[in-house]
C-alpha cells in the first residue's frame, strides 16, 4: 500500500468514525436514564471518538512523512516543499495548503475531545454529540470523494499523486512514472519562525470556539438554560487567550517578514479572525454575568453561537475563493465554496432551531439594572465591543453581498474600503477609546469602589489621567484630537486598574487577572497610538533626483521617490542621523553564524549548493575552505547596511529579498531595536547576484608609468608596475615571470586602487588575471607590456554599479505595543487559571451545576 492510499484511507476511517460517535453520543443523550444500554453505547461512542482521533493522528503523520520524505511524486509535497527547506520549515508546509491547515485544525479538535472526555463526564453525551457532529463535517472537507451521477465533489485530498491532480501534462505520455526532482518550495513570505507557531496557535483558538458552542448546545438542548455557564466559561476565557495570542503573532509575523510598515493591514482576512475574537470577548463579559442578569444570559446565548458561526464564515470567506483579489491572504478556490456554505448554514439553522426551542425558557430581568451596578457596565462594555466588530465585518463582507446580488442578476456597485488601514482605523479607535474607559469605569464598579448616587468617586482617577495626559500631550507633540481622545482613554484605563489592583493585591492575587488584562490593553492602544500615528520615514531622498519613473514610486506626488534612499556599494550616504554604507549582497550559508559576501560562492543553480571561491573564515575559524561544496539558501539576498551614528557606534542590518519565480522579489525587513524605537529598514529594490553580469564592450588604454586617462567617467592614473611573486588563483613556477600593476581611480568623494596582474610562465604563455571592483563597475586586465616605448596596454569593462533603494522608518514606543501584549496575556492566562481551578473544585464536590464563584 502506497502512502497516498493509506493516508485516504485513514481520512475515511475518521470521517466514518465521527459520525459513528455523534450518533452512539446521540443515543447516550436521548436514553437519559441510568441503564446497562447507555452504559454500553457510552463505551462505543468513546471508542469510536478514540479511533477517530488515532486515525486523524495516521492522516498527519503520513501527510508530513510525504512532505519530510521528499516524495514529489504526491501533488502536494510538490506544491509546497522542496529539498532545500530545513525540517523546521517542513512543519510549516504541512499546513500552508488549504487540505494541510484543515487537518490542523481536525487535529487539534480531536485533542481537545480527549480532553473534555476525561474532565467533564456529566457533561459528556449531548456535548460530545455536537461536538462530533462539527467534526465529522470538518473530517469531510479532506476526503476528496466525487459523488458519481450529481458529480459533486466532497472535500479536496492531499493524497493525490502528480498525475492525479495534473492529468493534462505532456510529460505523461513520454514518461508515465515521472517523479519531480524537487518541488516548488514554501511559499518565500512563509519561511519565518513565526509561521511555525503561529498556525497551529490561530487553529487551536478555532478549535477551541466549538467548545463553549457545543456546552452551549448541551445546556439548551437539555433545558438547562444557566447550567451549561459553569462549564463552558473557563473554556471561554482560554479561547480568547489562545486565539488572541494567535492573532498577535500574526501581527508580529506580518511586522518582521511583510513590507507594509505595519503590524496590521485590515485585510479581509486579518478582519475575518479578529472579529469572532471580538465577539468570544463580549460574550466573555456577558457569561460572568449571565446568572444575575437574564439580559446578559440572552446576549450569551447570542454571542457564544455568533463567534463560533463567525468562525465558519471567516473559513468560508478565505477558502472560497470569494475575496479574489481584495486579500493577499485568501487561499484559492478548490471547488469547496459549496461544501463550505452548507457547513455554514447547517449550524446556523442547528443553532436557530435548539435556540428557538429553548428561548421561552431563558428567566427574565424582575426589575432594570441600576447603572450603579457592575451588571450594567460589564454589559454595556460588551456591547461596545460588538459594535466594534459589526463595524469590521460588515464592510468585509461586501465581496459576499455582491456575490449574493449577482447570483440573483442584480448588479451591485459596492466595494471594499480602497484605503482600508485609513477607513477602519478611524472607526476602531474611537470604539477603544470608549471601551478603554469603561474598562476602568466597569473595574471599579466591579470591586464596588463606587457608591450608589456617588460617581464622584471616580474623579481621583480622572485628575490623576488628565495630569499625565496633559504631561504625554505637551512633550510628545500630540494635537489630533482622536489621538488626544484615546490617549486620555487609554491613561485613565491604566489609572484606574493599578488602582483596583493595589487594592487587590491585599487579598489574593489571582482575582487580579481581570485588572492586569485590561492595563495590558491600555498600553497596546498607547503603542499602537506612537508606533503607527507617530512613525516618521527618516529615509528621504535628498539628492532632487527621482530615483525611478515606475508607477509605484511617482503615484501620490512622487512619494516613493522622495521616501527612499539610494545607496551606491561602499559609498556613505547620509540619512538623518545615521550615515549610512552599502557593504553588498550577502548569502547565508547553512552551517556558518554569519551572511557571507555573495561574491565568495558560485551559487549552483538549481541544486541550493554553491562551491567556494575562497576560504570561509569567520573571526579566527575557517568554516569551509576554497573548492568545498556548502549548502545555502539560494533564493535569499541580504542586503548589508552600515549605520554608524553620530555617537560612532555601528550597527549593520541585513534586509532581505527573496527572487522568487512564482512572486518575483519579496521583500522583508531588517530591524533596529532601541529601547524607545525600532529603526524598520527594507530594501525596494537590490541586485540579485544570480544575474548574469552585463559588462560593456571592451575598451583599451594603452599608457605610461604616471599617466593620466578616462575609463567610464572615471579618472585614472597608473602608478607603477611591478614584480609579485603571488597571484592569488594562479600557481607559479620559480621560472615564471609576474608583475602587477597599480592603478588608482579617482572617485567623487574618495580613491580605489585595482591591480591587475600580467604573467609569462617558462612556455612563454602569458596568463591575465583581471581585477575587479565591484563599487566601481569596472573590470580592468593587463593585457600587455612594450619594453620599446615603455608603455602598457590595459582592457577595461564597465557595468552597472551595484547599489539598493531602500526605505527606512521610525517607529517610536512600539515596545508599548509589545509589553502590553504580554501582560494582556498573563492577565487572561491568571483569569482562565482561576476559573478552571474554581470549576475543578466545584466538581470534585460532586455540585458542579451549583453556585458559581465570584
Amino acid at each position: 500500500m502506497t502512502l497516498g492510499n493509506l493516508g485516504h484511507l485513514l481520512v475515511i476511517l475518521s470521517f466514518v468514525t465521527a459520525l459513528v460517535a455523534t450518533y452512539a453520543y446521540l443515543r447516550v443523550t436521548l436514553l437519559r436514564t441510568d441503564s446497562l444500554e447507555l452504559s454500553s453505547w457510552k463505551r462505543f461512542a468513546r471508542g469510536a471518538f478514540y479511533v477517530h482521533v488515532a486515525a486523524i493522528l495516521g492522516v498527519c503523520a503520513t501527510l508530513y512523512t510525504i512532505i519530510y520524505g521528499h516524495h514529489f511524486e504526491y501533488h502536494y509535497a510538490w506544491s509546497h516543499s522542496s529539498k532545500a527547506l530545513p525540517w523546521y520549515y517542513m512543519i510549516s508546509c504541512f499546513w500552508e495548503g488549504q487540505e494541510g491547515s484543515f487537518m490542523l485544525w481536525m487535529f487539534w479538535q480531536a485533542i481537545l475531545g480527549v480532553v473534555l472526555i476525561q474532565t467533564n463526564k456529566l457533561w459528556e453525551a449531548p456535548m460530545m454529540t455536537v461536538y462530533t457532529l462539527v467534526q465529522a463535517f470538518l473530517t469531510s472537507m479532506i476526503l476528496g470523494v466525487i459523488i458519481p451521477g450529481i458529480d459533486f465533489k466532497i472535500g479536496s485530498t492531499p493524497f493525490l499523486t502528480m498525475r492525479e491532480a495534473m492529468p493534462d501534462l505532456q510529460v505523461w505520455a513520454m514518461n508515465p512514472n515521472f517523479v519531480p526532482k524537487d518541488g516548488n518550495g514554501l511559499n518565500p513570505l512563509l519561511q519565518n519562525y513565526w509561521m511555525v507557531i503561529h498556525p497551529p496557535t490561530l487553529f487551536l483558538g478555532f478549535a477551541l470556539t466549538l467548545v463553549p458552542f457545543a456546552y452551549l448546545m448541551a445546556g439548551l438542548w437539555r433545558k438547562q438554560v444557566i447550567e451549561w455557564l459553569r462549564p463552558a466559561l473557563p473554556w471561554m476565557l482560554l479561547t480568547g487567550v489562545i486565539l488572541g495570542v494567535g492573532i498577535l503573532m500574526g501581527g508580529y509575523w506580518a511586522y518582521e517578514t511583510l513590507s507594509f510598515n505595519s503590524y496590521w493591514s485590515w485585510d479581509p482576512v486579518e478582519n475575518a479572525v479578529y472579529v469572532p475574537w471580538l465577539v468570544g470577548i463580549a460574550a466573555l463579559h456577558t457569561m460572568i454575568i449571565a446568572k444575575k442578569n437574564a439580559s446578559a444570559l440572552k446576549a450569551s446565548v447570542i454571542l457564544v453561537i455568533a463567534q463560533f458561526i463567525l468562525i465558519l464564515y471567516s473559513t468560508f470567506l478565505t477558502r472560497s475563493g470569494i475575496l479574489g483579489n481584495s486579500s493577499v491572504h485568501s487561499f484559492t478556490d478548490l471547488g469547496l465554496s459549496g461544501q463550505l456554505l452548507l457547513y455554514l448554514l447547517a449550524f446556523i439553522a442547528v443553532s436557530v432551531i435548539i435556540s428557538a426551542r429553548a428561548w421561552k425558557l431563558l428567566p427574565t430581568d424582575a426589575e432594570e439594572v441600576s447603572t450603579y451596578s457592575r451588571e450594567f457596565w460589564l454589559f454595556i462594555g460588551a456591547t461596545v465591543i460588538c459594535l466594534a466588530s459589526f463595524q469590521v465585518i460588515i464592510p468585509t463582507s461586501i465581496p459576499v453581498w455582491n456575490k449574493i446580488v449577482e447570483s440573483f442578476g442584480g448588479v451591485s456597485k459596492l466595494a471594499p474600503p480602497t484605503d482600508a488601514i485609513t477607513y477602519y482605523t478611524k472607526f476602531q479607535l474611537w470604539f477603544f477609546a470608549v471601551i478603554a474607559i469603561l474598562t476602568g469605569i466597569g473595574q471599579y464598579f466591579w470591586w464596588k469602589r463606587v457608591q450608589k448616587g456617588k460617581m464622584q468617586d471616580l474623579l481621583t482617577p480622572v485628575w490623576i489621567t488628565l495630569f499625565i495626559t496633559a504631561i504625554l500631550i505637551t512633550f510628545g507633540g500630540i494635537n489630533k484630537l482622536p489621538y488626544i481622545a484615546l490617549l486620555t482613554a487609554s491613561v485613565f484605563a491604566l489609572v484606574a486598574n493599578m488602582t483596583i489592583i493595589l487594592g487587590v493585591l491585599k487579598g489574593s492575587y489571582r482575582l487580579s487577572g481581570g485588572a492586569i488584562t485590561h492595563i495590558g490593553v491600555a498600553l497596546m492602544l498607547i503603542g499602537i497610538l506612537w508606533s503607527s500615528g507617530y512613525q516618521k520615514v527618516v529615509s528621504l531622498n535628498g539628492s532632487g533626483l527621482l530615483i525611478s519613473k515606475e508607477d509605484f514610486f511617482t503615484k501620490d506626488d512622487n512619494r516613493e521617490n522622495k521616501e527612499n534612499v539610494l545607496l551606491w556599494l561602499g559609498q556613505s550616504t547620509r540619512m538623518g542621523d545615521y550615515l549610512l554604507t552599502y557593504r553588498g549582497p550577502r548569502t547565508e550559508i547553512r552551517d556558518v553564524p554569519q551572511y557571507v559576501p555573495s561574491s565568495w560562492l558560485d551559487i549552483i543553480e538549481g541544486d541550493f549548493h554553491a562551491v567556494c571561491l575562497r576560504d570561509i573564515t569567520i573571526g579566527e575559524k575557517t568554516y569551509h575552505k576554497k573548492g568545498d561544496t556548502v549548502a545555502v539558501y539560494p533564493e535569499n539576498v541580504f542586503y548589508e547596511v552600515e549605520y554608524r551614528e553620530p555617537t560612532g557606534r555601528i550597527t549593520t542590518l541585513f534586509p532581505r529579498v527573496q527572487f522568487n519565480e512564482r512572486m518575483g522579489m519579496v521583500t522583508s525587513p531588517d530591524i533596529k531595536r532601541e529601547l524607545n524605537k525600532d529603526l524598520y529598514s527594507y530594501a525596494m529594490i537590490g541586485s540579485n547576484p544570480g544575474d548574469a553580469e552585463e559588462w560593456s564592450p571592451t575598451e583599451n588604454f594603452r599608457v605610461a608609468l604616471q599617466d593620466t586617462f578616462f575609463v567610464n567617467d572615471y579618472v585614472a592614473v597608473l602608478e607603477s608596475v611591478t614584480r609579485t611573486n603571488a597571484v592569488e588563483g594562479v600557481a607559479l613556477n620559480p621560472n615564471d615571470i609576474a608583475v602587477k600593476a597599480q592603478i588608482k581611480i579617482l572617485d567623487k568623494e574618495r580613491e580605489y586602487y585595482v591591480a591587475p596582474t600580467f604573467a609569462i610562465n617558462q612556455d612563454r604563455m602569458v596568463m591575465r588575471k583581471p581585477e575587479v571592483s565591484e563599487e566601481l563597475g569596472l573590470r580592468i586586465q593587463f593585457m600587455e607590456i612594450d619594453p620599446k616605448t615603455g608603455t602598457f596596454s590595459f582592457d577595461a569593462n564597465s557595468k552597472q554599479r551595484d547599489y539598493i533603494v531602500m526605505k527606512a522608518v521610525e517607529k517610536p514606543l512600539i515596545n508599548v505595543l509589545w509589553i502590553g501584549t504580554l501582560i494582556l496575556v498573563v492577565g487572561f492566562t491568571m483569569s482562565t487559571l482561576r476559573r478552571f481551578r474554581e470549576f475543578r473544585l466545584i466538581r470534585d464536590k460532586g455540585v458542579e451545576l451549583e453556585k458559581v464563584l465570584d
